[in-house]
């Protein structure tokens, strides 16, 4: 009989019994050597607990007894097996083929009732592809669409990978944000299973992913990268996004109360605009004009035109000259109506007080260059 390898541990008059808990899918190592160290490799991923735990040997062998046997039955096992890898079929698959968009009717035909959109970056399912027309489903929405504004099949792909977001999906349970790509490089938090962060770059064993603004990096093998493709939408997902949209700019647009200035406090206001946004349209004008009126009526802020346009730090232009050589040369005529319109009490970003260029941190009412908040 072939003798168990565990009764030869146990002849060394020890044996470690490793229990290990809530360590998740992924992969680790356990080090050990002869004299009693053991070391414990731990991947990328961030786990919840492990214990270790000694016991002796004959406890060991009354739960597990692994022989000779066992061994040369296991290599047998673990011989590679070559899979071709099946080719993902992409013949009911379609993309919106379209500048703006694509009108989706009930029925084939263009007098009939339109149900929904496609926009540029919207796809989805085909249920079934006649000759001038195709009836698709793109999440809640579903009709027929005619093919000169769809693509199909690998056509679709290719569009989707040029043209679409790529996200990268956490796939344990919680996966650490680095600095860089690679271990030697600071953490900067965890980010949880299913969590969705767009993907700036794939390198290899590294994804660089968009993290509150900043270029982070997770581990390549703990994300499944997918491409984001847009739902289309129904008349009735439209017709709601719309009355909220509206909501929100009619609170945004609300009179704030006209404020009674000179004419010298009209003008320089209406400098600072142009100085700010004289390049912009007329609704970031007003925006601008707006901000430096809601400074005003503001405990937190001085509460004159002239006070808070020269507060040290706060305009760029009233420091660097710029504002000077405009109210030496006159101000235009637009940005003085804006200013008057804002005197009068309109806004275009509601009580907002401060503005600067958009960027990736746009968290704010955007218009044109400038985010209000």
């Amino acid at each position: 009989m072939a003798k168990s390898m565990l009764t030869r541990i146990a002849s060394l008059g020890f044996v470690i019994v490793f229990v290990i808990s809530s360590i998740g899918a992924a992969p680790f190592k356990i080090n050990g050597r002869q004299s009693g160290d053991y070391s414990l490799e731990v991947p990328e991923v961030e786990y919840d607990s492990f214990v270790l735990e000694a016991g002796a040997a004959s406890e060991l062998e009354r739960d597990v007894e692994i022989t000779e046997e066992d061994l040369s039955s296991e290599e047998e096992v673990e011989e590679t097996v070559e899979v071709e890898e099946e080719k993902p079929d992409y013949s009911n698959f379609f993309m919106a083929s379209v500048q703006d968009f694509v009108n989706v009717r009930k029925e084939p035909n263009t007098d009939c009732e339109i149900v929904g959109k496609l926009y540029r970056k919207c796809g989805g399912d085909i249920i079934e592809r006649g000759d001038g027309w195709t009836h698709i489903k793109s999440g809640e929405l579903e009709g027929w669409v005619r093919n000169d504004f769809l693509l199909f099949g690998d056509a679709a792909r290719e569009f989707a990978v040029a043209n679409c977001e790529r996200i990268a999906i956490i796939n344990v349970e919680s996966l650490r944000i680095r600095k860089g790509p690679g271990t030697e490089y600071a953490t900067d938090g965890l980010f949880e299973i299913n969590s969705e962060w767009s993907v700036k770059e794939e390198l290899g064993e590294w994804v660089s992913v968009d993290y509150k603004g900043n270029t982070r990096y997770v581990a390549a093998e703990y994300v499944n990268i997918e491409l984001f493709i847009e739902d289309g939408e129904t008349m009735e997902e439209i017709r709601a996004r719309e009355a909220i949209a509206a909501q929100e700019k009619a609170k945004l647009t609300a009179n704030q109360g006209a404020y009674s200035a000179s004419v010298d406090e009209a003008t320089l206001l209406g400098a600072i605009i142009q100085a700010e946004a004289g390049n912009q349209c007329y609704e970031g004008k007003i925006a601008v004009g707006a901000v430096v009126l809601n400074r005003v009526k503001s405990p937190r802020y001085p509460n004159t035109i002239a006070e808070v346009i020269y507060a040290p730090g706060q305009f760029g232009p009233a420091s660097n000259g710029t504002l000077a050589t405009i109210l030496a040369n006159g101000v235009n005529a637009e940005c003085m109506q804006a200013a008057n319109e804002a005197l009068a009490g309109a806004t275009t970003v509601g009580d907002a007080k401060s503005f600067h260029r958009a960027g990736s941190d746009s968290s704010g009412v955007v218009i044109g260059a400038h985010v209000f908040y």
